[in-house]
Formats: C-alpha cells, sequence, structure tokens
C-alpha cells in the first residue's frame, strides 16, 4: 500500500494521474459536496507541501495560501499592509517603538484564545527557530528587537535598535503567521493557526484535506471542507478543471490552456499585474565562471528576452526587461538604461575581446583553459525551465557551453543555498513587506541571503542608506541607482515580469487573487449562490 501511496503522488505531481483515483479525493467534486461546501483546489507544491513557517520560505507561504496561518496585518490589492489580526499600529521613538492593539475575540483553530502573550510567543519563537532553517525571519523583525505583552490591554510592543518605516507590512510577512506554538503537536503539517481551515489530514506528496476552523474570528468559513491537491504544471490543473474534479486552480502555465478557458463560459478566469520577477541568479563566487564579468555581460548580450517572452509557450504570462524590479511597479524603471540589449555579434566580440575563445574548433569556448560548462539550476513552475530551455539554446549559439539540472523546487532551493550552480532560475516576489528594500538586499554583501556573491561598494552604500530612509522621493531615488548597478555590472540574467492568476468553475460564486501572492485560500472564496 505505501509503494502503491508513493506511485501514486508522483504521477499526480507529473499530471498523469486524475484525483479521482485517490482515496478519499472524491472524484468530481459534483459527488463530494452536492450542497456546494466543498472546495477542491490544484495547486503546485512547494517544499513537500510543509506548512511549518521557520523551516524555509516556501513553507511559511504555504502556511498562508492554505488559509492555515493569519497575519497581523495583511496587504490589499495596492500592495499595502492594512489590518488583519491587529487593529491598529501606532509608532513612536522615531519608529523604534510600535504598539500594535490586537482584535478582540480572536481564537485559534483548537479553540485557544489568542493573547498579546500568545503573540509575543510566537514572534519569539519564529526568530530562534527561524535560524535552523532558511527562512530567516530576522528580515522582518530583528534579533535584537524586545517584544512585550500586555494581556489586560490586548497590546503587543516591540522595541528595536533600528528604526523601521513600515513595521506592519514587516510582519506581515507569512513568516509571521501568528501560530499557537504549544498547541501545535506537529508544526509541519498540523500548525494550530487563526485562518478559516485546519488541517484535518494531509497525504505526503498528494496534498491536504482541510476542515472549517469552528472557531474562525471572522464568521463561519464559506466551505466545510477544503480539499488542496498538489498538481505538476503543463496541463495538469487545466485538465482537471475540465473534468471537474477541481473547481479552482492557481497559476494555468500553459498558454493554449489558459486561453482556452477564458474562452470558456464555464471558467472565470482572473488576472493580476503580478509583483514577481522571474530571473536567474549568476554565481560570482570565486572559482566559478560567470565571476568573469565579461563572461557575464556576453551571457546577457546573447539572449533575445522579447522574442522568448513573445513565444508560443509564454507569449502574454511574463513582459520583457533588464531590472529585477517589474516594470509594473514603477520605481524610475523608465529611467534605468540597458547596455545588453540582445546582440549575438557583440556577445561574440565581448568573448573575443577578454581572450574567451574556441581554440580547438569543438563549438564551445574556453576560460581559465577548460571549455565553459554552466550549470544551470531550474524547475518546472511558472514557465521557469521554459525560460532556462531558451537560454540554453541562444547561450550555445555564441559557444558558451550548458549543462542543465532540471529538478524540484526544493532541488533549485538547496543547491541555491549551498552555491552549487552557475545559473539558478526562480520567480521571487519583488514587494516583500510591501516594498523592495529586502528583495534588494539579496545582492547586498553583507547580507547572508546573498547567494550568488556580488560584491559592489556602491551598492552597499546605496542599499545600506535605503535601509533607513524614511523619505520616499530619496527612497526612488536610491531605488533607480541600485537597479542601474545590477544592471551595469551584469549581476542578473532576468527572464522577465509574470502576470499571476486564477481560475475558478461556475460552482465557485466568487475568488480573488492578490499582486503579491500569499494569499490562495481565503474566507473571501464562496461558493455560488452564496452572499
Amino acid at each position: 500500500m505505501k509503494k502503491f501511496s508513493k506511485k501514486v503522488a508522483s504521477l499526480l505531481a507529473a499530471g498523469l494521474l486524475t484525483c479521482s483515483v485517490i482515496a478519499g479525493c472524491g472524484g468530481n467534486t459534483a459527488d463530494s459536496g452536492k450542497d456546494g461546501k466543498v472546495l477542491t483546489f490544484g495547486c503546485q507544491m512547494y517544499s513537500d507541501g510543509l506548512i511549518n513557517p521557520a523551516l524555509q520560505v516556501n513553507t511559511a507561504w504555504n502556511c498562508s495560501r492554505f488559509g492555515v496561518g493569519q497575519t497581523l496585518f495583511r496587504f490589499d490589492d495596492n500592495v499595502k499592509a492594512v489590518p488583519q489580526l491587529a487593529e491598529s499600529a501606532t509608532p513612536s521613538d522615531g519608529n523604534k517603538t510600535w504598539v500594535f492593539k490586537l482584535k478582540k475575540g480572536i481564537k485559534f483553530s483548537n479553540g485557544t484564545e489568542m493573547t498579546a502573550t500568545k503573540v509575543k510567543e510566537y514572534l519569539d519563537w519564529i526568530r530562534e527557530a527561524g535560524k535552523k532553517g532558511s527562512t530567516n525571519p530576522t528580515k522582518f523583525l530583528d534579533e535584537g528587537a524586545v517584544v512585550t505583552a500586555d494581556d489586560a490591554a490586548g497590546t503587543v510592543t516591540i522595541k528595536s535598535e533600528k528604526a523601521y518605516a513600515n513595521m506592519p507590512a514587516n510582519l506581515a510577512d507569512p513568516s509571521m503567521c501568528i501560530l499557537d506554538i504549544a498547541g501545535s503537536e506537529n508544526l509541519d503539517t498540523g500548525a494550530i493557526g487563526t485562518g478559516p481551515y485546519m488541517v484535518k489530514s494531509f497525504q505526503d506528496h498528494v496534498g491536504y484535506e482541510m476542515v472549517a476552523n469552528p472557531h474562525y474570528w471572522n464568521g463561519k468559513p464559506p466551505y466545510d471542507e477544503v480539499k488542496i491537491l498538489f498538481m505538476g504544471d503543463a496541463s495538469a490543473k487545466a485538465n482537471a478543471l475540465r473534468a471537474g474534479q477541481i473547481d479552482l486552480a492557481e497559476n494555468i502555465m500553459n498558454v493554449a490552456d489558459l486561453k482556452a478557458l477564458q474562452e470558456d463560459k464555464k471558467f472565470k478566469v482572473e488576472v493580476t499585474a503580478g509583483t514577481r520577477c522571474g530571473f536567474s541568479w549568476m554565481n560570482m563566487q570565486e572559482g566559478h565562471p560567470l565571476a568573469n564579468k565579461a563572461l557575464r555581460q556576453a551571457v546577457l548580450k546573447a539572449i533575445d528576452y522579447k522574442a522568448i517572452c513573445q513565444s508560443n509557450t509564454i507569449g502574454g504570462l511574463y513582459s520583457p526587461g533588464p531590472s529585477v524590479i517589474p516594470s509594473s511597479l514603477g520605481y524610475g524603471f523608465d529611467q534605468l538604461k540597458n547596455p545588453y540589449e540582445y546582440d549575438p555579434e557583440g556577445a561574440k566580440k565581448i568573448l573575443d575581446d577578454a581572450g574567451i575563445k574556441d581554440t580547438d574548433g569543438d563549438g564551445i569556448r574556453e576560460l581559465n583553459g577548460q571549455n565553459i560548462q554552466l550549470r544551470y539550476i531550474s524547475y518546472a513552475n511558472r514557465l521557469l525551465n521554459d525560460f532556462s530551455d531558451a537560454h540554453t539554446q541562444y547561450l550555445k549559439a555564441v559557444g558558451i557551453g550548458v549543462k542543465s539540472e532540471y529538478g524540484s523546487s526544493d532541488d533549485q532551493w538547496t543547491k541555491l543555498v549551498a552555491g552549487e550552480y552557475d545559473l539558478n532560475n526562480n520567480n521571487w516576489n519583488a514587494m516583500i513587506a510591501g516594498a523592495p528594500t529586502t528583495y534588494m538586499g539579496n545582492w547586498w554583501s553583507k547580507n547572508k541571503d546573498n547567494f550568488c556573491g556580488f560584491k559592489s561598494d556602491a551598492y552597499d552604500e546605496l542599499y545600506e542608506e535605503l535601509q533607513g530612509t524614511m523619505d520616499q522621493k530619496r527612497y526612488g531615488e536610491l531605488m533607480v541607482r541600485l537597479q542601474q548597478i545590477l544592471i551595469d555590472e551584469a549581476a542578473v540574467l532576468v527572464d522577465g515580469y509574470y502576470n499571476s492568476c486564477i481560475v475558478y468553475n461556475d460552482k465557485v460564486g466568487y475568488a480573488h487573487i492578490y499582486p503579491l501572492d500569499y494569499y490562495w485560500i481565503t474566507d473571501e472564496i464562496k461558493p455560488a449562490g452564496a452572499k
């Protein structure tokens, strides 16, 4: 039975098996929930589907996305932090002290009251537990910040050595989902939160059975049950929607499937201008080929990004651009200058001038006496493999060898953190904590999340000013200069800017996708006919 379960899980993840085969899946949703109180949701699996916020960024996002955990504040459609579990935030002492007033009457899904002490317990726990994983929650609330609780007043006070321009936005990150740590027997798959749904059961690599939180603070959850099924990209989610095996899906990644669903009156497709950038890290650490700037410059000049984004497989899902900040977000995009427009002959000249030539006639250029063979790590989600495939062909055309390694998102993340790559393709949210400050820290040399080894004194100086500025005009000026440095230094291979979407059938009356895709299963999703 165990072998069968593993086989079913792997086939489902690959999109080769429909969920009606799986015990407990309920087959067609028309049979599993005639009263409309069962929602079946198909989604990509990240980090084995675990929901422990301390393990990885993805596990924290899972906790929020699956409707289990909620934060003191959350982001609205304008990427503004608005109250959720808290009702207000009051800064003082030059924004070094913040007092948060909690909403009354909130309970965790086990019936335990969410007191100020419980909030403090979680905030203290996540900063300590996060040291053991790669979530790095101290990006949002520094290790030295002191949290105090006043249960009688219903307030949590945070005093920090540094000023926070917008601490509510920092506490809206999914790693800050407030959980009952003492009451959660298994944080990995059974965390106890305040969200509309709670875990009933989990099947490894298959999904979750969720049930309504009986103690939910914001009214009765719209569904009695939510079945979360992990599905691969390609056409798996689209096929499951058409077959009636799921009601709701996130991010249909096949262009033909998405267009067909948009034209089918049985489905509603909602697309939002995303805050995500697809990009490949370039490993500039000593001993890696891309530590050579001329090679990086040639890589960027050799690739036709506009053609890739307009291709049959990607067209409409990404918009091209040279910066790590999506053009739709502003931040001076129109002021940026790109010296690396597509020019394969120019790429060859850069390489020739740098002495990076093919001396033995095998079609691959040599660097330091060895054939260049860039180790390219990628995974299937959000068309990343399609980009990587295209990049590989363009690079080989100018004599740059590439060895592709395509696995899971966990493979990609593990190799990124370990520095075991030359190019590592992924898709990141640029507006972490409601602003690009944390995201731009990926290239700050003093940041442990600088996984590529980029080092620029000018960048460091400007970024450290960015972290502390409260002046929005100056913030905008700094962002333009930081972006331009990354472009000039050929520090990042940018795929383009991704648009998020959700698709649902006529059994769902309403669903919504936010620019910051921290929220998938929420109390806003309602059955057809529900008020």
